[in-house]
């Protein structure tokens, strides 16, 4: 069963890996059309303010923001390129 933060910190590291994939600096070896997919995808993913209305409006889908996982690159991200 997928519990409320892990469901927002899958949306948040999901735009951080379609960002990865833009950026060849991070990945170098990704084909054109990769990077063009990631971009259509970006082109309509949720901005900053719709997840603080998902916050606002269903918090027992998104969980809470004020919690230990908010910093998703820092607890999530960072530890799992660490490993």
């Amino acid at each position: 069963m997928t519990l409320p933060n892990e469901r927002r910190v899958a949306v948040l590291r999901t735009e951080d890996f379609l960002k990865d994939l833009l950026n060849p600096q991070k990945t170098p070896r990704v084909p054109k059309e990769i990077r063009q997919r990631a971009s259509a995808c970006l082109r309509h993913y949720p901005s900053s303010y719709h997840m603080d209305k998902a916050k606002e409006i269903a918090p027992t889908i998104f969980g809470e923001w004020d919690s230990e996982y908010t910093q998703h690159s820092d607890y999530y991200f960072d530890t799992e390129r660490n490993k």
